[in-house]
């Protein structure tokens, strides 16, 4: 049952306004209720100052709580962002929204793995200061990881140099478009390389990186790996391996993809067959194909021109310049060739 907690001083107020209504009543009658009524009312107004301060006083304890609250919510917003950035965002989504939990369990799914490195890292790095190697580091793993998340790709890790990435899991578009997807994220990354070889020669680098790809598809075991204190969520299976090894006999600036990958890519992207290899672990003969026209015009991707010789480099990236910009590019290409002429 609900209380009214004006219900008493109601009945006090009707209770007066009767008495005082009443012909009947002597002077000294109406004094002597209206001092009961005065008591009466009195010690009412006394509850309800109690009620009031005490109400005060639970919501001054309560706006703390709130308070408090709000600032534990904040301080743990910025420490899942902090960890977000230590997993891969498909599995922190899946692992805050409870569709997965932290426990060693695995399956075993058909995915498309990559493997890239940078040729000859240690001695192209050999004469690089501390600070600059790891700027220069950051700088090519930030402009990577952007492309393999714009394509849908998983990161797995960063091995120094090198980068793990899979397609399949745990979102999947399919095994052929997971396939699909991933070469097309190594085209664009090639690509990428030229534009931030050009942006470090100007900054002084003498001996900019050149990547080298591997693509593999086949069935991996992929899940929670480690211990019950301390998990990894990757993959691995002779199918992992073998991309690395793709990515060993990659040429610099290109991409090696296994048979089974170039199957389900063929009539996306243009590949050339090379010799066959032998891999441990994987009982069959392995058929490399090279992936071929990343950077010419002819290509399927026309967004860019490239060309690199000795002594000679050029790149436009045609989508991100508009007409104007390709106007002032064609005007200053005018002007190198009369210098090229004159200097003849």
């Amino acid at each position: 049952m609900s209380y009214d907690l004006f219900q008493s001083e109601l009945e006090i107020l009707e209770a007066a306004q009767a008495k005082f209504e009443d012909p009947k009543l002597t002077k000294k009658e109406l004094l002597d209720e209206f001092a009961v009524l005065l008591k009466g009312y009195t010690k009412l107004m006394r509850t309800s100052k109690r009620l009031v301060r005490l109400s005060d006083r639970n919501e001054a304890q309560l706006n703390e709580v709130a308070k408090t609250l709000d600032e534990k919510s904040q301080v743990l917003e910025a420490l899942s962002e902090q960890l977000s950035k230590y997993l891969s965002p498909q599995v922190y989504e899946m692992i805050f929204s409870g569709e997965r939990d932290a426990s060693l369990a695995t399956e075993r799914k058909k995915l498309t793995v990559f493997f890239s490195d940078i040729k000859d890292f240690t001695s192209t790095t050999e004469n690089l200061q501390p600070e600059d190697l790891t700027s220069l580091l950051n700088d090519y793993l930030t402009k990577m990881s952007e492309i393999a998340l714009k394509h849908g790709g998983t990161i797995d890790k960063f091995i120094g140099d090198a980068v793990v990435i899979f397609f399949g899991d745990p979102i999947s578009r399919g095994i052929q478009d997971d396939a699909v997807a991933c070469v097309k994220m190594a085209i664009e990354m090639q690509q990428r390389m030229v534009d931030l070889r050009a942006k470090w020669l100007d900054q002084g680098h003498e001996r900019p990186f050149h990547m080298r790809i591997g693509i593999n598809t086949g069935y991996c075991n992929v899940g929670n790996f480690g211990s019950a204190d301390r998990m990894d969520y990757t993959i691995i299976g002779g199918e992992v391996n073998l991309a690395a090894r793709l990515e060993g006999i990659c040429e610099p600036d290109g991409i090696t993809m296994s048979n089974e990958t170039h199957m389900l890519v063929r009539d996306h992207v243009a590949a050339d067959p090379l010799e066959p290899i032998r891999v441990k672990g994987i009982a069959r003969d392995v058929r490399p194909f090279s992936v071929r026209d990343i950077f010419e015009e002819r290509s399927r991707n026309k967004r860019f021109i490239r060309k690199e010789a000795e002594g000679m480099r050029y790149f436009f990236d045609l989508e991100r310049m508009d007409a104007k910009r390709r106007k002032r590019a064609a005007k200053e290409l005018e002007r190198i060739v009369a210098r090229l002429r004159d200097a003849e």
